[in-house]
């Protein structure tokens, strides 16, 4: 009576499965962003999410889920129903959360569909700012560390990273958290701080209208919008190998337990969304890197995680910025 009982169990489990695959791409799926509104992650998830809607003849849904450095998110993209009907859009905090102690996820509990961009970092300050120079606001925080404020989104994530790589050379902003990309730059624009390092696609229209002042690609690359702006890398010596990290790489995900036939499903679809006119042309307006172009199979994104969660991590951890070595994590030292 058990060993029939569990055969029905077993071919009730096959046949949900079969009539989900069937089914697939579901009128509605929704895509989690792990972060607020404004911020790069939004803006691109969303461009992204218009056009796999396109391709799979479905509408995403995007649900911003923000909170505790993008833990909250991805995790209820992990206990969603794995089915596809949720998938992850995310930035870089998966791996750095579990050497900061801010939760027990990685890359390794999601399985990658694409890897979609990196929005390059920008030094901006207010419009009416009295720094005209990246010199300038350089040479300020040199001669007061600690004081100089600059606006990031809390511990781990790559406005922090990257004022850890300042400190390397010899300045030392203070640093103040805000709950998400969008309140960093409205956080300079009211003057509740000095500077902060923003994706240049959240805050492009705001330098434009002159709202803010650009003074520095946060980089090694100088941005053809802005060919006269310096990349800082030219400022600090010897800061080229740290600095051209991408240090915001966006990405698709689903939970490992998604079916593998419908992950191909949407991979097959995120490989012509990239495509999409509309979406081509604001990667190119906003000058995001390709990381679709530079990792093109799976292997080379997941090679990709595992270097950049060693470099990012054990940065954090040298800098007495992290609660628990990498090694604790298996992660080795770059």
């Amino acid at each position: 009576m058990k060993k029939i009982c569990l055969i029905t169990l077993i071919l009730a489990i096959l046949l949900m499965s079969a009539s989900a695959l069937a089914d697939y791409p579901f009128k509605s799926v929704t895509m989690i962003v792990p972060y607020g509104a404004g911020g790069t992650t939004d803006l691109v998830g969303r461009q992204f999410a218009t056009a796999l809607g396109k391709v799979l003849g479905t509408t995403f849904v995007v649900e911003n889920q923000g909170g505790a450095s993008g833990s909250i998110g991805c995790q209820a993209a992990l206990d969603a129903d794995k089915d596809g009907s949720v998938v992850l859009f995310t930035a870089e905090s998966l791996g750095t959360q579990r050497v900061m102690d801010i939760s027990k996820l990685s890359y390794a509990d999601y399985s990658p569909i694409i890897a979609v961009a990196n929005d390059p970092k920008v030094i901006v300050v207010a419009g009416d700012s009295k720094y005209d120079s990246i010199d300038a606001l350089l040479e300020d925080i040199k001669a007061n560390p600690g004081t100089i404020q600059m606006s990031y989104t809390g511990p781990g994530g790559s406005g922090h990273v990257q004022a850890l790589i300042m400190n390397q050379y010899g300045y030392f902003p203070a640093l103040t958290a805000y709950a998400g990309g969008s309140d960093c730059y409205i956080a300079v624009m009211s003057n509740q701080v000095v500077f902060t390092n923003s994706n240049y696609s959240t805050v492009a229209s705001y330098i434009a209208s002159g709202d803010l002042k650009l003074l520095a690609v946060a980089g090694t690359d100088r941005m053809s919008q802005y060919p006269d702006v310096p990349a800082l890398s030219e400022k600090m010596e010897n800061s080229e190998a740290l600095l051209s990290i991408p240090y915001t790489p966006l990405s698709l995900l689903v939970a490992k337990d998604v079916p593998q036939d419908i992950q191909e499903q949407l991979r097959t679809a995120a490989l012509e969304a990239i495509k999409d006119p509309d979406f081509t042309a604001f990667i190119e307006e906003n000058n995001i890197e390709k990381l679709y172009e530079k990792y093109t199979t799976l292997d080379e994104i997941n090679a990709f995680y595992t270097q950049w969660e060693s470099t990012v991590s054990w940065l954090l951890y040298d800098a007495g910025a992290a609660v628990f070595s990498p090694e604790t994590f298996g992660i080795a030292k770059p």
